[in-house]
């Protein structure tokens, strides 16, 4: 994933806002929203693509 913007040099602390959406067991659908730093979200984004491979090998 890139993301890229002419605003953010303007911003003290840029961050990505990330919103999920979780099924609970019930079938239920939640939202989940919350903010993290670049760096979090690359390792967020790293461990995602992990997770992703990992399943697919099941």
């Amino acid at each position: 994933m890139a993301i890229s913007s002419d605003g953010c040099k303007s911003l003290n602390h840029p961050y990505v806002t990330v919103e999920l959406k979780v099924a609970e067991y019930s079938g239920q659908v939640q939202n989940k929203v919350f903010e993290m730093t670049i760096p979090e979200f690359q390792h967020f984004s790293k461990q995602f693509k992990e997770m992703s491979a990992a399943l697919e090998n099941v």
